[in-house]
């Protein structure tokens, strides 16, 4: 009997130490990141049997377990992955914000100032001061265009550095997650299946990490190890062996990083839009959504006023008596050959109508049999079985490709705008080149004897007809009879018994002008060269007009309503991630909170533990000193 009531004395002072044990080492790691509070699960010995019945033996500690909730902590990575991206993507889209929307350094600040400088040089337009500010005006402008699409660039910069870093630690968390993997494996086989509670948590805490920076999903296999996918199925550890991510150039785009998988010595590349989470994601997604577009944005600004402004500009006279010139450079399409194409293949590309152009990127690819020429935001696209050439072009919202030679499945990245902030430059540094006039004057004779009056006349447009400066004369027939000839140098001159028609637009030489009223029989109107125009202001007016001119988004919109829908755009995004990021990061509060509550350590429940079992080996103790004390009668018997 007193061996027996031992046996049972020492198992509970074995229980006892066993969970004093865990709980101190429960209050030593309360603030080990990762930590699960454990207990001590106890299971009674198998009773002696006697003639009475069963008598019980003591207690022995069954197991350690952890106390844990895999609901909760795969909920807890689903979410704090999406956190972590939207507040990457918020951090650096109000970079973009801020920049857009400065009152001072912003764009409409240096728009503003070079269509006054231009009014004042259509009030003032034989004034050297005047036309010296609408030059510094137009150099401040375009430095303005060319800062804000730099400042673009760096950020395109910092993303591929922190796609490069993220990788770097993703392959880092991934190696990790192996090694600890293998030891898992190792020791649920010495102990029998039994978990290793400190690997597990410090394993979970890993894939907590990672997730942090891609979006992650676990297998658990039967051996106790997990294998880890990222994006969209994609595995980076399976037991113990792990695959490595890589940046790499994006074959389409080489400005960009992009992500690809070693797998059996060949790097194959990952698709963006399936890494949706972690710090990676949300930079993949601002390049994307908004910094792609915010650069492409401001380039079709920019390269859509120097155009209407080199258009219009050219229809004037400057005050050497020449036709003006093209005021500011205009940037090409920048065309991108695939790294799989052929180092041969080519295409040409040319904007046709800048009024109609998107923000969009776009890919021009042949299957063998057609070409298409595709719109990457929206997917539309139009094909034609003919090589596009100047005579047969393949056009898709203002951007036509004029000629390719390319082999069957190879494609071309064409980006008809990113290059236009970057690229717009002011071409004239003498004030004289400014065509403020226009390139013809016209007149009534003194003898006219009737009330007809002659407008001042417009160039129609580009090309300039070559004989639009030759001389015109308009001679109404006498007798009258509603009829006039027109006499002079150009296509279709002379013209005679032309019908009268009041204010009716009369167009010769590329010049169109009208004549009102009443004439009489022999008034004489002419066109003559504007040979001294320096007091003369009508192009410098129309220069000036084209501040609210719609001619953007297909004629509908100014130059400024453009870039303030843009401002507009970047805000409303911005204070979206602003919202839904916030709104994330209190769910993933409460989510830990969750957690915590069960899987946390309380000092408080600790310590009142302490004392329980230590009262419980002090008693188990007392049952050993009884035991002895009944052996040491036996013997005195």
């Amino acid at each position: 009997m007193g061996n027996s009531i031992l046996d049972i004395g020492v198992s509970g002072l074995l229980a006892a130490q066993n969970q004093l044990q865990i709980t101190s080492h429960n209050i030593s790691n309360i603030d080990t990141p990762g930590f699960n509070r454990q207990r001590v699960i106890q299971s009674t010995n198998t009773p002696q049997t006697i003639a009475a019945g069963y008598v019980g033996r003591g207690v022995h500690s069954a197991s350690v377990q952890r106390i844990y909730s895999q609901f909760l902590v795969s909920q807890s990575l689903q979410v704090q992955t999406q956190s972590q991206s939207l507040d990457t993507n918020y951090a650096q889209i109000k970079q973009l914000d801020n920049m857009f929307a400065e009152a001072t350094s912003g764009l409409s600040p240096a728009l503003q100032n070079f269509f006054s400088a231009i009014q004042d040089v259509a009030t003032n337009p034989s004034v050297v001061s005047s036309r010296q500010a609408m030059l510094s005006n137009a150099e401040a402008l375009v430095s303005r265009f060319q800062s804000m699409d730099e400042r673009m660039s760096q950020m395109r910069e910092g993303v591929n550095t922190q796609i490069t870093s993220s990788v770097v630690e993703i392959n880092s968390f991934a190696n990790e997650i192996a090694q600890i993997n293998q030891q898992i494996i190792l020791a649920e086989g010495v102990s029998g299946g039994e978990p290793p509670n400190d690997l597990l948590d410090q394993r979970d805490d890993l894939i907590n990490q990672l997730s942090k920076l891609i979006n992650t999903d676990t297998v658990k296999q039967s051996d106790g190890s997990v294998n880890v996918y990222v994006g969209n199925g994609h595995a980076i550890v399976v037991g113990s062996q792990k695959l490595s991510l890589e940046t790499i150039v994006s074959p389409d785009n080489p400005d960009n990083l992009t992500l690809g998988l070693v797998s059996a010595n060949q790097t194959i590349q990952l698709p963006e839009d399936q890494i949706t989470g972690g710090a990676l994601g949300g930079i993949l997604a601002f390049r994307r959504d908004s910094l792609d577009g915010a650069q492409n944005a401001l380039g079709r600004v920019a390269m859509t006023l120097a155009q209407t402004f080199n258009e219009q500009h050219q229809l004037g006279v400057d005050l050497n008596g020449d036709m003006g010139k093209e005021l500011f450079t205009v940037s090409s399409p920048k065309i991108i050959s695939a790294s799989t194409n052929n180092a041969a293949s080519n295409i040409t590309a040319s904007i046709s109508d800048f009024g109609a152009l998107t923000t969009s990127d776009y890919q021009f690819s042949y299957d063998g049999t057609n070409y298409t020429l595709t719109n990457l935001s929206d997917n539309s696209s139009v094909s034609t079985a003919v090589i596009p050439s100047g005579a047969t072009p393949l056009t898709l919202d203002g951007l036509s490709v004029t000629g390719a030679a390319i082999l069957p499945n190879e494609r071309f990245l064409i980006q008809p705008t990113v290059n236009g902030a970057k690229g717009i430059a002011v071409n004239i540094t003498d004030t004289t080149e400014i065509a403020a006039a226009g390139p013809n004057r016209t007149s009534a004779a003194s003898t006219n004897k009737g009330t007809g009056t002659i407008s001042a006349g417009t160039v129609n447009s580009l090309p300039l007809d070559p004989n639009l400066q030759q001389p015109l004369t308009i001679t109404f027939h006498a007798p009258y009879d509603g009829q006039y000839d027109v006499t002079g140098t150009g296509t279709g001159l002379p013209a005679t018994n032309q019908a009268y028609t009041a204010g009716a637009d009369i167009s010769f030489n590329g010049y169109a002008f009208q004549i009102s009223g009443q004439p009489a029989a022999g008034d004489v109107f002419t066109i003559e060269p504007n040979s001294n125009g320096s007091s003369d202001n009508r192009n410098a007016l129309l220069l000036g007009a084209l501040q609210t001119k719609s001619t953007m988004e297909n004629g509908t919109a100014t130059y400024q309503a453009t870039y303030a829908q843009l401002v507009s755009q970047i805000g409303n995004k911005t204070r979206e991630l602003d919202v839904t990021s916030k709104a994330q990061a209190n769910l993933l509060a409460q989510t830990e909170k969750s957690i915590q509550s069960l899987s946390g350590v309380n000092l408080d429940e600790e310590a009142a533990n302490l004392m329980r079992f230590q009262q419980a080996f002090q008693a188990s103790s007392k049952v050993i000193e009884i035991s002895n004390t009944l052996f040491d009668s036996l013997l005195r018997i």
